[in-house]
C-alpha cells in the first residue's frame, strides 16, 4: 500500500493532533522551551476551537502524562479524568419519570465542564508556562477565524437540524442562516473573548506567581463571570447546573489500569471511561494464540479481532461505570480465568449473532439488553472528539482526548461555550452500571493511552470516534507492534469495526452482527466474513467514521521520534 505521508523523524520533540493549527500551537511551544505537558495544553485548548462542532472548551479532557525518566529510570504515568459529574441537585428518576426512559437533547444533558479545570491542573501540576502562554494561539484561531475544512462543514451539515434549536447555536455554526462552506472564515468572537478574560484574571495575579496566576484563570471559569453566566442561563431555562456544582469541582487523578503485553506496559485510563477495553482486548489477543499465523487483514484476523472486541464491549455494557458508584471488578475483568472464558466463547468459524451475555457477576439490577432488530441502520459514530499527544527532549510524554460536541445542547450566550453535554454518555435508567445519579460521572468514550516498552520506549498514542475509538486504537497498536509497521503505515492501513453492542451515545443504537469496513479489501475476504456470519457494511474507502489516530513513538534503540497522523482528517504531525 503506497503511503500518503511519510513516518516524520526526529530528535528533539513532537507534537501530534487533530488539526494543523493545533499542531503548530503545541509545536511553537516546544519550540519556546516549554514541555510536553505546555505543548498538549496548547494543541488541546485549540482543538475545542479548531473542531468546534466535535470539542468544546467547556467540555471534557481526559489527559494521560508520562514523566520523564532520565537515567534510565522508569517515569511514572499519571491520569487526570478530566470528566465532570451530573449536577449535585439532579433528579436521579428524571428522565425515566418525565421523558419515558428517553434523553432529550438540551439543556438536562448537561455535567459540570470539565476542561478548563483539567488543562489548568496538567499545567500547575507538570507544566512550566501559564495559562495565557498555551492558550494564545486558540484566542487568535477564534478570533481571526480559520477556514472550514471538509469534515467539519459536513458534520454541521449533518446535524443543521441541532443547530438550528438554538438562536446560539446557530449564530456561530450557521452564519447568516447559511451552512458553512470548504474554506469559509471561521470566526467565535465570543469564545475568543472568554478565554482572552481568563487570561486577563491569570495576568492580574501572576505577580504571585505562575500558581497564583493559574488558580485566578480556574476561577474566572469557574467562580467568576463566566461562571455567573452558565449559572443564570441554567436557572432561567430549566437546567440543573448551581453555583457550588462548578465552584467545588476539581479534576479527579484517577490510578491508570496498566496491563503487559509482550514487553509493554500498556497504561489506559480506568472504567469511567472505555479505555479498559483497550487492556482487556490486548490480554485477549495474547489469549487466542497472540495472532500466531493470521495475515494482516485477513478474514481470520479481522474475525477473531471482532470477535474480540464484541467480548470488550459485553463487559463494558455489563460492568464499566464511575469507579465512585459502581463496584465495577476490574481486577476480575482483567484475570486469566475470565480472559479465558472470553476467548473460549469465540467461534473461530462462526461470529456471535450479538455481543456475549455477561460473565459473573452483573452490578446493574437490570437484566442484559434484549437482541435489537437487524433492520438496516447507519453505524453511527458521533462527530465528537478529538485527540493530541506531545513528547518533549526530556522525555515527557502527554496523550489528550479532548471532546464534547456543539450540536446537542445551547450554546451560552456571550460565552460561545457548550457547558459539558456528555451527560449524553449517561443512562437514563439509574440501575444500570453507567445510569445517571447525582454526582455521579457518564461512562467517557474518549481514552488517551501512552505505552511504555522494557527498553524505555514510549508511545502515547489515542483517538476520536465514540465506540471506534478502542477499535481503531487496537488496530494500529498492533499495525506496529505486531506486524512491524512504521507509524505512519500503521496509522494508514484500512480498518473495522463492530457496532453489535449498544452505542455509549443516545439513543443507544444496537446493531447485532454489524461489521463495518473500509471498502479497500479483497471481495474474497469480505465474502469470507458474510460466510462466517458478520453483518457486512462497507464504508468509503477512508472515512474519519474509522477514527483519526494520531501517534509518536520515543524508539530508545536510535533515540529518533517518530510521529504520525491520520489522513482520515486534517491531522498533521511536526518533529524537530
Amino acid at each position: 500500500m503506497k503511503l500518503t505521508r511519510p513516518t516524520l523523524y526526529g530528535s528533539r520533540h513532537a507534537v501530534s493532533a487533530g488539526h494543523y493549527l493545533a499542531t503548530a500551537a503545541g509545536f511553537a511551544i516546544l519550540e519556546a522551551g516549554g514541555n510536553a505537558i505546555d505543548a498538549g495544553c496548547a494543541a488541546g485548548i485549540a482543538l475545542a476551537v479548531l473542531h468546534p462542532d466535535e470539542v468544546n472548551v467547556a467540555g471534557v479532557a481526559p489527559i494521560m502524562i508520562r514523566t520523564g525518566a532520565p537515567g534510565g529510570k522508569r517515569g511514572k504515568v499519571v491520569t487526570i479524568a478530566g470528566l465532570g459529574h451530573w449536577p449535585k441537585r439532579f433528579p436521579v428518576d428524571l428522565f425515566m419519570r418525565e421523558h419515558g426512559g428517553k434523553m432529550p437533547l438540551g439543556i438536562l444533558r448537561t455535567v459540570v465542564p470539565a476542561a478548563p479545570d483539567a488543562w489548568i491542573t496538567a499545567l500547575a501540576d507538570y507544566g512550566t508556562m501559564s495559562f495565557g502562554d498555551v492558550a494564545g494561539a486558540a484566542v487568535r484561531y477564534a478570533r481571526e477565524g480559520f477556514a472550514v475544512f471538509e469534515y467539519m462543514a459536513a458534520m454541521i451539515k449533518q446535524y443543521e437540524d441541532g443547530y438550528r434549536s438554538w438562536p446560539s447555536n446557530a449564530a456561530i455554526f450557521l452564519p447568516g442562516g447559511k451552512l458553512p462552506q470548504v474554506g469559509d472564515r471561521f470566526v467565535q468572537t465570543d469564545l475568543a473573548g472568554t478565554l482572552q478574560y481568563m487570561i486577563d484574571q491569570e495576568r492580574a495575579a501572576s505577580k504571585r506567581g505562575r500558581l497564583a496566576g493559574l488558580a485566578a484563570a480556574r476561577a474566572a471559569f469557574y467562580c467568576g463571570d463566566i461562571a455567573e453566566t452558565i449559572v443564570r442561563y441554567h436557572e432561567e431555562n430549566g437546567g440543573y447546573l448551581a453555583r457550588d456544582d462548578l465552584a467545588n469541582f476539581h479534576s479527579r487523578y484517577e490510578e491508570p489500569l496498566s496491563v503487559r503485553w509482550r514487553d509493554f506496559e500498556v497504561f489506559t485510563c480506568g472504567p469511567w471511561c472505555q479505555g479498559p477495553m483497550l487492556a482487556q482486548a490486548l490480554r485477549m489477543t495474547e489469549a487466542a494464540g497472540g495472532l500466531k499465523g493470521l495475515a494482516h487483514n485477513s478474514a481470520d484476523y479481522i474475525h477473531l479481532v471482532t470477535e474480540i472486541m464484541k467480548a470488550a464491549c459485553a463487559d463494558r455494557e455489563y460492568r464499566y461505570g464511575d469507579p465512585l458508584f459502581v463496584d465495577v471488578g476490574m481486577d476480575e475483568l482483567l484475570s486469566d480465568a475470565h480472559v479465558a472464558a472470553r476467548v473460549g466463547a469465540i467461534d473461530r468459524e462462526r461470529a456471535m449473532p450479538d455481543m456475549p451475555p455477561p460473565i459473573g457477576r452483573y452490578p446493574g439490577n437490570m437484566p442484559p439488553p434484549a437482541a435489537a432488530s437487524r433492520a438496516k441502520s447507519d453505524a453511527v459514530v458521533e462527530p465528537d472528539t478529538s485527540y493530541c499527544c506531545a513528547i518533549d527532549r526530556w522525555g515527557n510524554a502527554m496523550s489528550a482526548t479532548p471532546s464534547d460536541g456543539s450540536w446537542r445542547s445551547p450554546v451560552i450566550p456571550g460565552l460561545g461555550i457548550v457547558p459539558s453535554g456528555r451527560g449524553t454518555q449517561s443512562r437514563p435508567d439509574p440501575s444500570h452500571p453507567s445510569g445517571v445519579a447525582p454526582g455521579k460521572r457518564p461512562r467517557l468514550t474518549p481514552n488517551p493511552a501512552i505505552a511504555v516498552r522494557d527498553d524505555g520506549s514510549v508511545i502515547p498514542f489515542g483517538a476520536p470516534g465514540g465506540d471506534v475509538q478502542v477499535q481503531a486504537m487496537l488496530q494500529v497498536f498492533l499495525n506496529a507492534f505486531h506486524f512491524g509497521m512504521d507509524i505512519q503505515e500503521a496509522i494508514e492501513q484500512p480498518r473495522f469495526a463492530t457496532f453489535s453492542f449498544p452505542n455509549s451515545f443516545a439513543p443507544y443504537t444496537h446493531l447485532p452482527g454489524r461489521l463495518n469496513i473500509e471498502d479497500r479489501l479483497p471481495a474474497v475476504t469480505l465474502d469470507e466474513l458474510r460466510r462466517r456470519g458478520h453483518d457486512v457494511e462497507m464504508w468509503p474507502a477512508l472515512t474519519r467514521r474509522a477514527c483519526s489516530v494520531e501517534a509518536i513513538l520515543l524508539d530508545s534503540r536510535t533515540g529518533f521520534l517518530r510521529a504520525g497522523a491520520d489522513f482520515r482528517q486534517p491531522a498533521y504531525a511536526m518533529v524537530s
